[in-house]
């Protein structure tokens, strides 16, 4: 069968209106229509049987013949009919040929609004939400009226932007022709408030809309999740059933995205088990949010590997899934087996496999796979992509390979947040303080607003390097961005380590007390350990004795304490301390190392 010849039962529903002729010359296709129409043969006369071959072409996609038909329909004299030309800009917009389209529209005489429609909704598709706009204005300016299908198209090119003031606007002109109460149209406002972060108003809108379907529900689910509200979503689901609606795969991917903490983990599981009751478990974007979630919920290497065990589809979705999973969980090793055998396979890697491989190689320095990573950069055509190059940057620096991480830094076009935390973090995990201080005082002027991550790595530096005045100007500039309360335990250890570290032993254990948090063990061993440092047996035994109250089965504990009353001469206490460990079955987790060599990697 020649590829332009339509189905033999092509019947569209809107043809079983027309007459029996006319379905009869679309459902007996045995010939090129287009052929036959050029040599003057066709039996296609009715411009309504032409329209639906257009739009056949549109949705096979076949923009070769779509062209061939249009030539043919200028012959026939069809090149003025409105609604063919509007099915043709259809199917050049739809087949990606938006230069086509906007020629074609533009030599319009007559336009209406299914031709509007039709360009619109093509720009939008293509990721152009901006023309798509400008394009919807000059339509309602010229005094078409918009449908339906027009400001749902509009709607999504606003969802693109995240521009709610635009959003809004359209809104207020489907309540003005009155179609703001159609469900096409709320469930597009659903959507569109919801992607630009007006979870309130996105639900003002679900609950005015008079009949819902199941998309509505689904989009309400899913605004919930996009904005990191999973109990909400996880309600809403439970109500959504409880009416009647059925959950597909796009309401259980949704809700299932929302999870994240081990808090969560319960609330995975079960619509997990509904999941494979509904036996939506052999579709792939179920399969690969699993694994994401579980990564982010469950944090037990072992549980993550079971759930890798049911994927029954090993294509992109899957192993950049697994990737990410086992970089998430720190396991680099199982990370990279699964990026070798994604190779092996022949699946080509994005910028999103290669973003999570980078990290995992990051975590072991394993430099020789993050050379050859790199390569693998240059080859699939990621070089330009800001996630690619963050995790070059972070690789090179965990590595210790500075100079390679600010050649990665410097031939970025542009620096985000996390271009400049990763390079921060890694000098800083390396000992280079001053560095780290030189690249601060450069972020900070070309205006780039530091956050928490920010922060821990510059007063680590400044504590690594003695520079107690210097991290104390920092600490308050962070408080200024942010209140106290959002210092973590890391930032506080470090502080306590900043002070420790200067001999300020009695302001760092002030500092200790006058937290609105209770001090964990990072704090206090950073306590202990400056007392070490500083030959303060008095306030070290005093830290030692709250750290052991608070965490008596933590083997760090009595290691440190331990260590510390040894290096104070107290020999008998130190010896003492051990054996209690002992005596409560206290056992300390071994160390270890990773080595490379002749390219084998050994633990």
């Amino acid at each position: 069968m020649n590829k332009c010849t339509p189905p033999r039962t092509y019947i569209s529903r809107r043809a079983l209106s027309r007459p029996l002729s006319t379905i009869n010359i679309i459902s007996k296709f045995d010939f090129n229509p287009v052929a036959q129409i050029q040599r003057g043969t066709s039996p296609l006369r009715d411009p309504y049987a032409i329209n639906q071959l257009v739009a056949l072409y549109a949705r096979s996609g076949d923009v070769d013949c779509g062209i061939h038909l249009h030539c043919a329909i200028i012959k026939l004299g069809f090149g003025s009919n409105v609604y063919i030309c509007s099915a043709l800009v259809d199917m050049y917009a739809k087949c990606g040929r938006l230069g086509c389209a906007w020629k074609l529209f533009d030599e319009m005489p007559v336009r209406n609004s299914v031709t509007w429609n039709s360009l619109i909704n093509g720009y939008v598709q293509a990721m152009c939400p901006e023309i798509g706009l400008e394009l919807f204005s000059e339509m309602t300016k010229g005094g078409v009226a918009p449908t339906t299908f027009g400001v749902s198209g509009v709607l999504v090119g606003c969802a693109q932007l995240e521009d709610d003031e635009i959003g809004a606007l359209v809104h207020g002109i489907s309540v003005k022709y009155g179609i703001c109460d159609d469900v096409v149209v709320g469930t597009s406002l659903v959507d569109m408030y919801a992607k630009c972060s007006k979870v309130e108003e996105s639900r003002r809108v679900f609950d005015q809309i008079p009949e819902r379907n199941a998309v509505t529900w689904t989009a309400m689910v899913t605004g919930y999740a996009h904005n990191e509200l999973p109990l909400e979503a996880l309600i809403l689901f439970i109500e959504m059933r409880r009416y009647g609606f059925d959950s597909n795969y796009v309401t259980c991917n949704g809700l299932l995205s929302s999870f994240y903490g081990r808090e969560n983990l319960m609330h995975c599981k079960q619509i997990h088990g509904l999941v494979v009751r509904q036996g939506l478990e052999s579709n792939s974007y179920i399969q690969a949010t699993l694994l994401s979630v579980y990564s982010e919920c469950d944090k037990e290497k072992d549980d993550f590997i079971s759930i890798c065990s049911f994927v029954t589809r090993w294509d992109q979705i899957a192993f950049n899934a697994a990737i990410a999973g086992f970089s998430q969980l720190e396991c680099s090793e199982e990370a990279l087996r699964y990026f070798f055998c994604m190779r092996a396979s022949g699946i080509m890697a994005d910028y999103f496999t290669l973003s999570s491989i980078l990290r995992a190689i990051g975590f072991i320095s394993a430099l020789e796979a993050g050379k050859q990573t790199h390569a693998l950069v240059f080859k699939v055509g990621c070089a330009s992509n800001v996630h690619v190059q963050n995790g070059l940057v972070s690789m090179y620096a965990k590595c210790g390979l500075i100079n390679e991480a600010i050649g990665a830094f410097t031939s970025m076009d542009e620096h985000d947040l996390v271009s400049w935390n990763s390079l921060l973090s890694g000098c800083t995990y390396h000992g280079y303080g001053q560095l780290v201080i030189e690249l601060f005082e450069q972020m900070k002027s070309v205006g780039i607003r530091p956050n928490g991550t920010t922060i821990l790595s510059v007063l680590l530096a400044c504590s690594h390097v003695g520079l107690l005045d210097k991290g104390l100007e920092y600490l308050e500039l962070f408080r200024r961005l942010d209140s106290y309360e959002s210092l973590t335990a890391e930032h506080c250890a470090s502080i306590v380590d900043l002070f420790g570290r200067a001999g300020y032993l009695q302001e760092a254990e002030a500092f200790i007390s006058s937290m609105p948090m209770k001090p964990g063990p990072s704090i206090l061993k950073s306590l202990i350990s400056a007392c070490k440092l500083q030959g303060n047996t008095e306030i070290a035994m005093r830290a030692s004795q709250k750290l052991l109250e608070l965490y008596p089965n933590d083997p760090g504990t009595y290691v440190l304490m331990s260590s510390s009353l040894a290096t104070g001469g107290f020999w008998g206490e130190a010896a003492g301390l051990m054996k209690q460990m002992q005596d409560k079955g206290v056992q300390k987790k071994p160390g270890y190392s990773r080595i490379e060599a002749d390219k084998l990697s050994s633990t």
